[in-house]
Formats: C-alpha cells, structure tokens, sequence
C-alpha cells in the first residue's frame, strides 16, 4: 500500500510571455511521505517550497510545461536541495526564454515513471498548451496532475505562442477523459475538480474554441 500524500502550496508571481505579463497564483504540488518528495511545478518561491520540503529528499523536480510562471524558482530550488529538474523535450526551446544559460537536468518522454513513497507517476505527454506539456498520472492515489492542460471549467489557454488548440482538446480527449471518472484533477492554477466532473463538457469546448 502506498505511504505517499499530497500537499499543494499556492506561489504567487509573474507569468509573461510575447510581451505581455500577468500576475498569477500558482499551485505547487508535493508529492512524497516523511522520508522523500517530489516537487511538481517550482513556481515563484524557492524559500517556501524549500521549507516545504524540509528535511526530506528532494527527489525531482518536474515541469509540466516550461512557461516561466512554472519554472522560475526550479533552478534555485535544485541548487539547494541538488536535486535534477525534469522537463519534456519539446519545450527546451520556451525552457530558454526563462534559463537561458541553465539546462533542465533531465527530459521526460511520455510513459517514463517515476517513484517517489511506493507510489509511481507515470509521463502523460499532452501537447495544446505548450508542446512538451505533460501530465503526471498516480493511479494508486487515483490522481492526475494536469498543469495548464485541464482546469475546473475546461482547457488551458492556447492563445499564444507554442500553443494549439485542436492539439490540446486531442489530448484531454485522448489521454485525460479516458481515466476512470473519479480521478482528482490537481491542477496548476484554482481548485481541483475531477475527470468524471470534466468529461461531460468536451463538446461544449470545441464549439466555445472555433
């Protein structure tokens, strides 16, 4: 039986991106037990996710996506901690417009597993809201973490650079609204909801994106 919990802190910052900013609350996500820890998403804050982590092994640290409000406190946290940042391949490019002159440790590619308390995420590769956004999936804890893939109320934006919106809805229909209805969705942004709560509305979002 799995020991892991989950623990979610809200960072605040900046997102910015083709020249726009917006202030944004984040969600960081820690996955672990009293022993060891993932982080999901080093949003704005490395202090608070640092006294977060505690004592505990950092095991990594994973982007669900490199826009800068997901990743800006990553290096910081890894210098700290010495643990290896993860991201998807296809977003080293928007990586770069963050840590020009710093490297993610590692790159994800879809169905990698990671373990972290007897608990395995699995890479859901789910391109829309940038091209290397993932998902990580824990079926034990009957849990999905989305990023900006899914929210409450529908898809991430795909307004701006290296995003697509056809791409996004193909994943959520393909790779997320395939997990068993009661899934928790613990997302980068707002409150959770769940893939059963979601699934319904996939037509009305087409039709809200064309």
């Amino acid at each position: 039986m799995t020991t892991a919990r989950i623990e979610r802190l809200v960072t605040s910052g900046r997102f910015s991106l083709d020249g726009g900013t917006w202030n944004v609350d984040n969600n960081v996500w820690l996955i672990g037990d009293d022993h060891e820890v993932i982080v999901i998403d080093a949003a704005h804050d490395a202090d608070v996710i640092t006294q977060a982590v505690g004592d505990r092994r950092l095991r990594a640290i994973v982007c669900t996506h490199a826009h800068n409000d997901h990743i800006d406190a990553a290096p910081a946290l890894a210098d700290r901690t010495g643990a290896p940042i993860f991201l998807h391949l296809d977003d080293r490019l928007l990586w770069k417009h963050t840590h020009p002159d710093r490297d993610p440790d590692g790159y994800l590619s879809d169905g990698r597993r990671l373990t972290v308390a007897g608990t395995e995420l699995t890479v859901l590769h789910t391109p829309g809201h940038t091209q290397g956004a993932i998902c990580l999936y824990a079926e034990e804890l009957a849990t999905v973490f989305t990023g900006d893939t899914l929210f409450q109320g529908g898809p991430g934006a795909t307004g701006r650079s290296y995003s697509h919106f056809p791409t996004i809805i193909r994943s959520i229909r393909d790779r997320l609204l395939t997990l068993p209805p009661e899934t928790t969705v613990h997302t980068g942004h707002g409150e959770d909801t769940t893939i059963g709560a979601e699934a319904p509305h996939l037509d009305a979002w087409i039709e809200r994106g064309h």
